[in-house]
């Protein structure tokens, strides 16, 4: 039986990614991954700047810079038309520019298998990172003292037993580990069949240099009910992925597919079509993300539509989120409290998510084609569809916080709706501001606590009482008012995920710490 401190079922960005947060923290993690290569469908394009400032904090942000698919340039922004592609109607749609100041990172856009690849690469430059390619959990036990998974040789059926501490599934909507731990879904069905295809196309390429500087593309279309035609980049001049309702009962071979391509773009196009995929539209939340020495992140937590670019991003704030707490606790500076503020602070905010963006596109979408077309009456279309060109306002309010978890204490409650801000807020993300000497702020945040702070004696009394605790601390300490002036507070707390902990409000530093690693909540 081989030992590990956490074992990681799912080998994809998610669990690749908490693997590398756990294993530069020095803790032994086991992946189980039963595909050798990534595999070459291309999703989870859109990355947001947060992710970004996670793939810096995984030391591999350069290389996911390397690995962008697009020529350097080439713009990665996102288009809304309506009827066809090449509508005349349209507006700019999901302009992460938006929000460029208040993270650290710019976004970029590339598909998960190269994501994938650039993780892969980091885990294996990292001792403590074990990964099983080519093997599947088949079994999974637990008990008090730690966790039990049986995995299968996907070639020649040999097994073996891996123990750890802690098991968390990152192995996707039909998570093995969910189910074996015991953990349900709830599911809202949306009722729709999507189909996912791959195709290649120079002539599309051609056809859209009219949108410059757009990588992604949404139509839509009275008779898909508020349901998107998206069409994305894969690269930049050929290869085209395009996500979109069919009926019920549909086939690989009962549809044209071309024919659907066609009608959506506006206009004959040459095409070839390498990949055709369907799956069922339908929003998912496990109803718990932790039980007892299990835990869920990724898609085994939460699935829904690709719309947006919701999914990847959210999970790698997963592995954020619990990678830093599963090591307090394995390291011993962290209570066992810690663990569950896991599922009090990240199932809200997907829950937020799913009905304050997501689901809320459907249904605003579908009202508005339900009550405008510019064949009816055009000025009345024309100045509704003006009215929707408002990006700016959504990437402004998709904000997830903490406010008012059992870390952060206070009024609220996590969500994923809120608003981008360089005032310094507990359970808010810390916003990157300069600092006297040419330094930025976080060019000080590591992977433990960071304090901020203008009074020297603050913080060293908050220094002593880490010590005590065997938190690791890193205090800075810049002139009067220069803290107050960037951020609105004297003194900020940090957490390792980069979320804030605290605001100078007068409480001890004793009370505070004790807080923030999950005792006397």
């Amino acid at each position: 039986m081989s030992n590990f401190d956490v074992i990681i079922a799912g080998g994809g960005p998610v669990g690749m990614g908490l693997a590398v947060e756990l294993g530069q923290r020095g803790i032994r993690v086991a992946v189980i991954e039963r595909h050798h290569q990534p595999q070459p469908i291309p999703k989870g394009q859109n990355l947001t700047q947060r992710t970004a400032e996670h793939f810096a904090a995984w030391g591999c942000e350069a290389e996911l810079r390397t690995a962008f698919p697009l020529p350097p340039g080439s713009g990665i922004g996102g288009l809304t038309t309506y009827g066809t592609l090449l509508s005349e109607h349209s507006y700019d749609w999901l302009n992460r520019a938006h929000v460029r100041d208040f993270y650290r990172c710019a976004n970029a856009r590339l598909p998960q298998y190269a994501t994938e690849s650039v993780l892969r690469a980091r885990a294996a430059q990292i001792a403590e990172i074990t990964v099983f390619y080519g093997w599947s959990g088949v079994g999974f036990t637990q008990d008090t003292n730690g966790v039990r998974v049986e995995v299968e040789h996907a070639t020649d059926g040999t097994r073996q037993v891996l123990s750890a501490a802690y098991a968390v599934g990152c192995d996707g909507s039909r998570s093995f580990l969910r189910a074996a731990a015991g953990i349900e879904e709830t599911l809202s069905d949306h009722n729709r069949v999507m189909a996912l295809l791959v195709f290649r196309s120079p002539e599309l390429h051609e056809l859209l240099k009219r949108y410059p500087g757009k990588a992604f593309y949404n139509v839509l279309h009275p008779d898909f009910e508020g349901y998107w035609q998206f069409f994305g980049r894969v690269d930049h001049g050929v290869s085209w992925f395009f996500h979109a309702p069919v009926p019920v009962g549909t086939t690989r071979d009962n549809h044209d597919f071309e024919a659907m391509l066609t009608r959506a773009v506006g206009q004959p196009f040459a095409l070839e079509l390498d990949y055709v995929g369907l799956w069922d539209l339908r929003v998912a939340i496990a109803n718990d993300y932790r039980k007892g020495r299990a835990f869920v992140a990724g898609d085994a937590a939460h699935s829904h539509p690709p719309y947006g670019g919701y999914g990847i991003n959210t999970g790698f704030e997963d592995a954020r989120n619990l990678g830093w707490k599963l090591a307090a606790v394995i390291q011993g500076w962290g209570d066992e409290a810690l663990l569950d503020s896991y599922d009090a602070e990240r199932r809200p905010v997907f829950a937020s998510t799913a009905r304050d963006f997501i689901e809320r596109f459907i249904t605003e979408d579908r009202a508005f084609l339900e009550t405008y077309n510019p064949d009816h009456d055009r000025a009345a279309f024309e100045a509704a569809w003006h009215s929707r060109n408002l990006d700016a306002d959504e990437v402004m309010a998709f904000a997830p916080h903490y406010e008012g978890s059992p870390l952060v204490g206070g009024a609220g409650a996590p969500g994923a709706k809120g608003n981008h801000s360089h005032k310094a807020r507990p359970g808010h993300h810390l916003s990157p501001r300069d600092l006297p000497g040419g330094a930025n702020s976080y060019d000080h945040l590591g992977t433990g606590f960071t304090l901020f702070v203008e009074d020297a004696a603050l913080g060293a009394a908050f220094a002593t009482c880490a010590d005590q605790m065997a938190l690791p601390l890193a205090v800075v300490t810049v002139a009067k008012g220069v803290l107050t002036e960037a951020y609105e507070s004297p003194a900020i707390l940090v957490r390792p995920d980069h979320f804030v902990a605290w605001v100078e409000d007068g409480s001890a530093p004793q009370t505070v710490l004790h807080r923030v690693i999950g005792q006397g909540a």
